[in-house]
């Protein structure tokens, strides 16, 4: 018997419903109608299927798990295929063309060419002609586990990738392997193609050959620097012997020299041979960590020196120096690093202007090289000069002068980094106190008004440590103005203003400048007022091109373009920067102008143009500077005393003759020598100068009824004193007004300035130069028995000065 149908009107009833639950009535078309409405609802006559839930808000924006599986197989089949398919397609190629490598041409702005940088050295070896340690050191600086390990390390270079990204340096991570491929097979251009070409070659080399066959390869293909391609040519290039003949402490330099050949090259760069020690020790660490070296051994082991460069002729003159400058240019700031460089090829045309360049040197020779007599003067043995010359509207070097000749001075004088900058340095002080609207102790603003206490070894007020600075000449100078202060260049107010200001400030503001931050010596305190960081001649023109352009930097550049093979290499951008305001730039500019005018600089005067400058010279006289510009041209000159048979630095009492030298004897000759050449046919042009209110014109003497102000202790009482003598200046530049025929007399007090015969280069002070000729006051009591005696007074900015400064010496 069939089951009998429900009877019409009467909904069927769900079998999950409880017998006893009441089923409302309805038609049996809105039945219908119900069920064609809900699709998703269960079928009649299929109990027990449950009904799909439908994904609601959020959740439906989301992946399934079944999707993300799906996808992450997809993902790995393409992965796999791309492998499979870059390893069949990819073969070994024939050598780059870097084994054949070509040279590059460097050109003046003009086109013309400067040099050549010449042919690849390069001599292959069998690794069995290359000593055991020597291996183990450069698997200890580049891959230590090389012959453990496959051809690529994925791990090794994705944490390098990150490290890139995250900012925490560039980093390889390639084996030896890899490195081998791109050295020899590829270049060193980074790109994704080329990195992946690296990685399959190396993958299927690692399969095809030896690791000897590999390390063979990488140790005759490897840059050194020094143009040397191999570890043949740079056993040669560095130690002057073959390979084989090479000792463990030189194997572990030249594997150091793999990490950065241009910049560990401690000849070269003397300033890198911290970074370079550092690395080296890393070497030999990484050789006692591998056992492949005892400790005893390690112990024992000494650090062994480089031999001279040994330039090739086509870099004489100074040809070597700018290229040298306009490579570490282009590496320092990655445009392409040195191994891209050195493959060659390339075309570089740079800024230098061929007429200033020729001005320049022509200006050095004149007024210094040609006086030199090193065959019967021992000391002018020891002189060297640097000098770099800048348009501050644009940032272009225009020319440099880094020796005498490249081929026998290696070392660029204009990018060395070991002698203090002295009071060039005091500018940047004065320029802070302006940007930074400081104030004295007692609160007044500095201005170069403003009046401070320059007397001799006078205590700076308000600073965490004792500091009582020693004036040039062990002079003091009473109550003087900041702008006489600079005329003169006295410590004592520069050491306390750099207090006043904040050191800290004063920092600041250099490095804004342009004053590298990781300058060494560059350490706030009142002593930096005096110039003891060791800025290089370039880093300082960097800065007074910022003064001369209004207080706006524009890096400086050495390079207008770089081709090669018709592809136009990318240049930085050198976007203009307000790094102080106009108003404390050009402030500043109005002191240096009295510099040149009234003060130790009056030699610059026979340039012809208006000028601002600064004289300086450094602890011992181991450096004479004078740092000035035109409104469109600023040049640094240094003269700098060396040994050169042992390279230490040496005072400069004797060169040329003279006692002394100072900033502004030789140094601002030379420099009103290139400055009168270079702007030949230009008309002198004056500085455009908004000063800070009040730096116009000097105060108005306190008059006897009013009271003065509070003074703090040390600080003067701000009346405005007479222009005080600065003894004894240079041959030429102070003593016309200060030294010489006025204050020492032009007979007894000194020739031209009060030097010969105030502290008497032969008569010695007391008797000649002192208290008899000189005249009690200013030719006699401190000019002949303290100067004379002290061997320590004539001015610092280059007169000649009696005896030698004791130890002690002070800068000015």
């Amino acid at each position: 018997m069939s089951d009998q149908s429900p009877p019409p009107g009467w909904t069927p009833r769900d079998p999950d419903t409880p017998p006893d639950v009441p089923q409302p009535r309805t038609d049996p078309s809105a039945s219908q109608q119900a069920e064609q409405a809900q699709p998703g609802a269960p079928q009649q006559g299929r109990p027990g299927k449950k009904a799909r839930r439908r994904r609601t808000g959020r959740r439906r924006f989301l992946p399934t798990w079944r999707m993300v599986l799906g996808g992450i197989l997809l993902v790995a089949l393409l992965i796999g295929g791309a492998l499979v398919a870059g390893y069949l397609l990819v073969d070994i190629p024939p050598a780059n063309a870097a084994a054949t490598a070509q040279s590059n041409v460097y050109l003046y702005s003009d086109g013309s060419q400067i040099a050549r940088d010449g042919e690849v050295n390069r001599v292959n070896v069998p690794l069995s002609q290359i000593p055991r340690s020597v291996q183990e050191a450069v698997l200890a600086a580049e891959d230590r586990d090389f012959y453990s390990e496959r051809a690529v390390d994925p791990k090794a270079m994705i944490r390098a990738a990150w490290n890139t990204a995250t900012g925490k340096g560039t980093q390889s991570g390639s084996t030896i392997t890899q490195q081998y491929v791109k050295n020899y097979y590829l270049g060193q251009e980074q790109t994704i193609k080329r990195k992946a070409k690296e990685f399959f070659i190396a993958i299927k080399l690692g399969r095809e050959k030896s690791k000897n066959y590999i390390l063979e390869g990488y140790l005759n293909t490897s840059y050194f620097g020094r143009n040397a391609y191999g570890i043949q040519a740079a056993a040669q290039a560095y130690y002057g012997k073959d390979v084989n003949k090479l000792t463990t402490a030189e194997g572990a330099y030249l594997a150091t020299l793999l990490n950065s050949p241009s910049a560990f090259d401690v000849v070269s760069h003397p300033q890198s041979r911290p970074r370079a020690l550092a690395r080296w020790n890393y070497v030999l660490d990484g050789m006692v960590k591998k056992q492949w070296l005892t400790p005893a051994e390690r112990a024992t082991t000494q650090f062994p020196e480089p031999g001279k460069v040994r330039a090739a002729a086509g870099l004489s003159g100074q040809r070597g120096y700018l290229v040298e400058a306009i490579k570490d240019y282009i590496v320092d700031n990655k445009i392409l690093d040195d191994k891209t460089l050195a493959e060659g090829g390339y075309r570089i045309t740079t800024t230098i202007d061929k007429r200033r360049q020729s001005a320049l040197v022509d200006a050095v020779n004149s007024q210094m090289v040609s006086k030199l007599e090193p065959e019967t003067r021992k000391a002018d043995r020891l002189v060297r000069a640097g000098g770099v010359s800048i348009d501050p509207a644009t940032g272009k070097v225009l020319a440099m002068y880094g020796g005498i000749d490249y081929t026998k001075q290696y070392v660029n004088n204009a990018t060395r980094h070991d002698y203090q900058v002295a009071s060039t340095f005091k500018p940047f002080v004065f320029a802070a106190a302006v940007e930074n609207d400081s104030r004295t102790q007692d609160g007044r603003r500095i201005t170069p008004n403003t009046i401070y206490n320059g007397d001799n070894k006078r205590p700076v007020v308000g600073g965490r440590i004792r500091f009582a600075p020693e004036n040039e000449g062990q002079v003091s100078y009473g109550n003087i103005t900041v702008n006489t202060a600079t005329d003169l260049s006295v410590n004592a107010v520069y050491a306390q203003m750099a207090v006043d200001v904040g050191t800290g400030k004063v920092k600041k503001t250099a490095i804004d400048l342009g004053i590298p931050e990781n300058t060494p010596n560059f350490v706030p305190g009142p002593a930096m007022a005096l110039g003891t960081l060791q800025a290089s001649v370039l880093d300082m023109t960097q800065a007074y091109a910022t003064l001369a352009d209004h207080g706006r930097r524009t890096p400086y550049t050495f390079v207008e373009k770089i081709t090669k093979g018709g592809d136009t290499i990318g240049l930085p951008q050198r976007t203009p920067t307000q790094a102080i305001s106009r108003e404390a730039a050009d402030t500043t500019t109005s002191m240096l102008v009295s510099v040149v005018d009234n003060g130790t600089g009056t030699a610059a005067l026979a340039a012809g143009h208006p000028a601002a400058g600064k004289t300086g010279t450094g602890e011992l006289d181991r450096s004479a500077w004078f740092a000035a510009y035109t409104p469109d041209l600023v040049t640094v000159i240094s003269m700098m005393g060396q040994d050169p048979d042992t390279g230490t630095l040496e005072s400069l009492y004797g060169a040329l003759g003279e006692a002394r030298i100072g900033g502004g004897g030789y140094p601002a000759r030379i420099w009103a020598a290139y400055t009168k050449t270079a702007l030949e046919g230009t008309d002198p042009v004056d500085f455009d100068l908004e000063l800070q209110p009040g730096a116009a014109q000097p105060p108005p003497p306190t008059s006897p009824e009013s009271e003065p102000p509070q003074e703090t202790p040390g600080e003067p009482s701000p009346s405005t004193p007479e222009r005080p003598t600065r003894p004894s200046p240079s041959n030429t530049t102070g003593g016309r007004n200060q030294g010489g025929q006025n204050n020492g007399g032009q007979n007894q007090g000194g020739q031209d300035n009060g030097g010969q015969n105030q502290g008497g280069q032969n008569n010695g002070g007391q008797d000649n130069g002192g208290q008899d000729n000189g005249g009690t006051t200013q030719g006699g009591d401190q000019s002949g028995t303290t100067q004379g005696t002290q061997g320590s007074t004539q001015g610092s900015d280059g007169g000649p000065a009696e005896g030698l400064r004791p130890p002690s010496a002070f800068l000015e």
